[in-house]
């Protein structure tokens, strides 16, 4: 595919049209996940360079009870924040995983968004370099986790090597950016990386960031798993997905959750913004990406393959039976 001869503009969508113009909304009050084991939060900041400027963003850091078996980079979409990932945050982390999870601007005058407003490239570079030089304890990521772990108590836990990025809406733009940027710049970094799992994602505004990137990544080993709602508004016609199915040609890309909600991924943390235009996700789609997402991941970062949650498995069958979810693949 010619992805230097296509162009796009797009109208924003419900959710990002609101966030634009609304200055301020109601919130629904965040509820803690109950039934998952006992995982330690730590709210601190990250360095990330902005053009000439560096900036101090919010970070989340979520450590599991136990030995972590990988570092999950979990980042939102336009217009939200880290927050509103809480309780996927904490799945993965039950899920033996270190979560770091970021809250990156929406908009800003150097052009250093999650989503490409104009060209947010040299951002996400920026952004990129984090996971690049991960395994240097003195730099900008290692600081990061070193204090957020001395505040968790676990002083003597080790920043985890083994990396798997997964990203909600253009927030799973930024993630495949991310990835095939270490790919060409830090190789030893993408050995590391496990897989990518992208929710509902949704293209920019503008630009071919996901295109470039998925084409690129298209041709490697590295694994790549959707969690997708039906097309409408909110997901750019479901932009992010037609981008994955049409550019990565594989039998089997994820799951589309045929009544979900473009909220799904954000769960009992998601707010009033997302879910008044966008709906409310409902109680077994959020079960099933949630699943999904944390099954995905242990099987990336462990080399298994658990028969189960794919096509032809017990659990997987069950929904699709139900007509509760799609299998995606390549075209």
């Amino acid at each position: 595919m010619n992805i230097n001869a296509r162009f796009r503009t797009r109208p924003l969508s419900a959710l990002a049209l609101t966030a634009v113009t609304m200055a301020a909304t109601a919130v629904i009050a965040p509820r803690a996940s109950a039934d998952v084991p006992a995982v330690t939060k730590v709210g601190n900041s990250v360095e990330v360079r902005c053009a000439a400027f560096t900036y101090h963003r919010d970070s989340d850091w979520y450590f599991p009870a136990g030995t972590p078996r990988g570092l999950v980079w979990l980042q939102h979409g336009f217009s939200r924040a880290n927050d509103q990932l809480t309780d996927l945050a904490n799945r993965y982390a039950a899920a033996g995983f270190v979560v770091f999870a970021p809250t990156l601007p929406s908009a800003d005058l150097f052009g250093c968004t999650v989503s490409n407003l104009g060209n947010n490239t040299a951002f996400l570079d920026n952004v990129t370099d984090l996971f690049g030089k991960s395994a240097d304890p003195n730099d900008k990521l290692g600081r990061s986790f070193t204090d957020a772990k001395n505040r968790a108590g676990r002083p003597d836990l080790a920043l985890p090597q083994k990396l798997l990025f997964a990203g909600h809406s253009a927030g799973g733009e930024a993630v495949a950016y991310a990835a095939n940027r270490l790919r060409t710049t830090y190789p030893a970094a993408f050995a590391r990386l496990s897989g990518l799992i992208l929710l509902d994602p949704v293209n920019s505004f503008i630009g071919l960031n996901m295109a470039k990137a998925l084409n690129a990544l298209a041709p490697t080993p590295l694994p790549m798993l959707a969690v997708s709602s039906p097309p409408y508004s909110a997901n750019g016609n479901a932009s992010g997905t037609v981008e994955l199915t049409t550019d990565v040609h594989r039998p089997f890309l994820g799951v589309r959750l045929t009544s979900g909600s473009h909220c799904d991924a954000e769960g009992a943390t998601t707010d009033r913004l997302c879910t008044v235009l966008n709906g409310t996700p409902q109680a077994p789609n959020v079960s099933a990406l949630q699943t999904f997402a944390t099954r995905w991941a242990i099987d990336f970062a462990d080399g298994t393959h658990t028969a189960s949650h794919y096509p032809g498995g017990t659990y997987y069958e069950s929904l699709r039976t139900a007509g509760s979810i799609q299998t995606l693949s390549g075209t």
